[in-house]
């Protein structure tokens, strides 16, 4: 014992005096290195305009379907959309086995199905939930293609892609938002697939109507139904849902879901069953646009202030002075530059077309690159900003790798005519949050498909602009 309370006072002792050994300089070597430099800041004009843009990337995380009225355009946008459907990894688990199915068979041996239809769930919508709006349900001939970037301007009928050889299937359905969500629950439309007259598939086989076919095809080959690449190929390519009628309601939607049902045994109890395909962002969605692209210049041409508005309509151009931030500081450290963007509140219909969330900061080359490569900000090149309601405004607190990169390509003659500008637009935003670290991460970043407008505040680029960008450097002090 007396041996181990030595053996600690010895190592405790050799711990203070190491301590003391590094300490007696450890403030000395801090000052003498914080004195070689000095922090600056100075504050730059920054010019603005509005640009229109003909189309966004349409793969966004919801899709819409809808009419509404722009009352700072005095036009129309209508939305409708496209959905494939994806095979469940559990189809197999949960589906009764062939043996137990108890279903009639029609005159050229198919199971009838006893029901089939599809429903579309909304996360919501705008306007009045007492408007009446039609849609028209088409089925497609051919699956979208893979790798193919669809833009919101894609006419899907116009494109050839929806089947009309005079056995497809074209539904049109009358609904309201009324009583489709509440707090309990979500109640979706739903859209009859089992029409009375006979459906013949794409290969001219015939079956008493479209759940027949869904249904004889599980269980006649269960190979197409081992992947949703192999159901969108060799079974339903999808379909199209395209707003015909009705005005002043614009709905988000969640997903929908293909369902297919019938009677089987369980055990000994003969039992209703259903097998179900989803369509939700893990396969292709596309949001097809109508706006007048007229109207949205007009607005664009406003000199007071700047827009960003969508779906696919302005967004906001920025000219970055790095010229004249890097003067005199090309050998200096930019270790902070910011750029708070106020917002006008004007009196436009707020409540059909809200401010966004999210503003993304591009640099104007990457504006569709960095959707297609489905990238995510990177606090770098790229910066999303979020809408203050308390300060009214989008702040980009630090972006200073940007100024420092497009300045870099500048200098290496990377840059093109637009080198020095960024470009700002309306973006959708996934996250994940972590309990443990207590941090949230972006997961995905689309363009922004619903109402959303707002006014910014202009810049002229001056020193007197109204918009600035502030910048500190760390400079260098000679000895």
């Amino acid at each position: 014992m007396k041996i181990r309370i030595l053996l600690v006072a010895a190592i405790m002792y050799l711990g203070l005096t190491a301590c003391d050994d590094t300490t007696d300089t450890l403030g000395d070597s801090l000052t003498h290195t914080a004195d070689k430099f000095e922090l600056l800041t100075d504050t730059f004009g920054v010019a603005t305009n509005s640009m229109t843009v003909d189309s966004v990337l349409a793969s966004s995380m919801f899709p819409y379907i809808g009419n509404v009225k722009d009352s700072e355009t005095g036009s129309y946008v209508t939305s409708s959309f496209s959905s494939q459907l994806s095979v469940l990894q559990t189809i197999f688990y949960a589906s009764p086995k062939e043996d137990s199915l108890r279903c009639e068979k029609d005159e050229w041996g198919n199971y009838i199905a006893d029901k089939c239809y599809i429903g579309i769930y909304f996360n919501g919508f705008k306007g009045d939930s007492l408007n009446t709006l039609k849609l028209k349900l088409y089925e497609l001939a051919t699956p979208l293609d893979e790798g193919v970037k669809y833009y919101s301007n894609f006419d899907i009928v116009k494109g050839g892609y929806v089947r009309n050889d005079g056995h497809e299937l074209q539904l049109a359905k009358s609904y309201t938002y009324q009583g489709l969500l509440t707090t309990e629950s979500m109640r979706p439309v739903i859209i009859d697939l089992n029409k009375d007259e006979v459906y013949v598939d794409r290969s001219g086989n015939k079956y008493k109507n479209y759940g027949t076919y869904l249904l004889t095809s599980f269980y006649k080959h269960p190979e197409y139904f081992t992947s949703s690449y192999n159901f969108i190929h060799n079974v339903c390519p999808g379909f199209y849902f395209e707003h015909t009628n009705g005005i002043g309601n614009m709905g988000e939607v969640a997903f929908v879901n293909l369902a297919v049902g019938f009677k089987a045994l369980r055990g000994d109890t003969l039992s209703a069953a259903e097998i179900t395909f989803p369509g939700t962002e893990e396969v292709m969605q596309t949001t097809f646009i109508d706006n007048d692209k007229e109207k949205m210049r007009e607005l664009a041409n406003d000199e007071s202030c700047t827009y960003v508005k969508s779906p696919s309509g302005i967004f906001t151009e920025m000219t970055l002075p790095i010229e004249s931030i890097k003067s005199g500081h090309e050998n200096d450290t930019i270790s902070s530059a910011k750029i708070i963007v106020p917002r006008y509140n004007y009196t436009s219909d707020e409540s059909m077309f809200a401010a966004p969330a999210y503003i993304l900061m591009l640099p104007k080359d990457s504006l569709y690159s960095f959707f297609e490569n489905k990238n995510v900000p990177d606090s770098k090149t790229s910066y999303l900003a979020t809408y203050s309601s308390k300060s009214n405004s989008y702040t980009f607190n630090n972006i200073s790798d940007l100024v420092n990169t497009l300045w870099r390509n500048k200098e290496n003659g990377k840059g093109g005519k637009d080198w020095n500008k960024v470009v700002l637009l309306p973006v959708t935003v996934s996250t994940n949050s972590s309990t443990s670290s207590a941090t949230t991460n972006v997961t995905n970043v689309t363009n922004e498909m619903g109402l959303k407008s707002t006014k910014l505040v202009r810049g002229d680029g001056t020193k007197n602009s109204r918009l600035k960008i502030s910048v500190i450097y760390n400079k260098f002090r000679k000895e």
